[in-house]
């Protein structure tokens, strides 16, 4: 289990099905359906949080504000700052258990003394794009949601990386990798984060057990010739870490060498000393 090193993100306490969260100054209670347990709510934060999100009976829900929530804040990570908002589908702007993945990024790139590409497919808000700046490399940053890219390129100018080599751009990741591939354009490391489920543009249903096979398949050929890593996320649960790390063997391994590694990845829960589960990552490094 790999667990990232915050300070400005804590997870207090789980129990019934629920999270007790600080985001920098603000106490938040999020629903996980991992938490099956039901332990004592003693920590008196339960009490104290700035809002709740509650689900619907009908599906999604809305967040309940006990306290007053500012409308976005602030918080950082090391050197990164990324503003959070709540919302709809119980987030924030960022997943912190990905702050391991960030920092093996960085880690690689500075090692490599050598300009390095970045592709961030599924980029989301940027923070793994802000990381791999941060480390000195060019970034091409994608994802399907205008909202989402604008919301990334405001994370970066707070973290004062506006002016670094970065390309954001509102696409379907597949179509852009696809015209990658004609125009023979090649990356030194790749990220991706891609959804569980969801709905292309003409209505089709992605999902993620059926679609990451040629997804990965289709970046090998934009990988360059000496590449440093490629990091795949999942949060499906029928996607163990093994079956991924199997996944990047025969595709990148078999082709480049290297090492594949997989593990769950976490957050050290303060009240038991525990770590909870928050999804799985599988990892090829030359």
């Amino acid at each position: 289990m790999r667990t990232a090193n915050w300070k400005d993100y804590e997870l207090i306490d789980t129990s019934a099905g629920e999270r007790l969260e600080r985001w920098g100054n603000v106490i938040l209670i999020r629903p996980d359906p991992q938490i099956i347990w039901d332990t004592p709510k003693n920590n008196p934060m339960w009490r104290e949080a700035n809002a709740r999100y509650l689900r619907s009976q009908t599906g999604g829900g809305s967040w309940q504000e006990l306290k007053k929530v500012p409308s976005m804040w602030k918080i950082n990570y090391g050197e990164l700052t990324f503003q959070l908002k709540t919302m709809g589908f119980k987030h924030t702007g960022i997943f912190p258990e990905q702050a391991v993945n960030w920092d093996f990024a960085m880690k690689k790139i500075q090692a490599s003394g050598r300009p390095v590409k970045v592709l961030n497919l599924f980029g989301y808000t940027g923070a793994a794009t802000l990381a791999c700046l941060k480390a000195g490399a060019e970034v091409c940053h994608v994802d399907a949601s205008k909202g989402m890219v604008a919301w990334a390129k405001e994370n970066a100018a707070a973290s004062n990386l506006g002016d670094r080599p970065v390309r954001w751009l509102v696409d379907d990741c597949i179509k852009f990798v696809q015209r990658e591939q004609r125009r023979g354009n090649t990356y030194d490391g790749i990220i991706m984060d891609p959804p569980s489920y969801g709905r292309g543009p003409n209505g089709e249903i992605w999902k993620l057990e059926e679609q990451l096979y040629p997804l990965v398949e289709m970046c090998v050929p934009i990988l360059s010739e000496n590449p440093l890593f490629f990091i795949l996320n999942s949060y499906t649960t029928g996607l163990s870490p093994a079956v991924m790390e199997y996944l990047l063997n025969i595709l990148i391994q078999k082709k480049f060498g290297g090492v594949v590694s997989s593990s769950e990845i976490g957050l050290p829960v303060t009240q038991s000393g525990l770590v909870l589960p928050c999804g799985s990552t599988a990892i090829w490094e030359s």
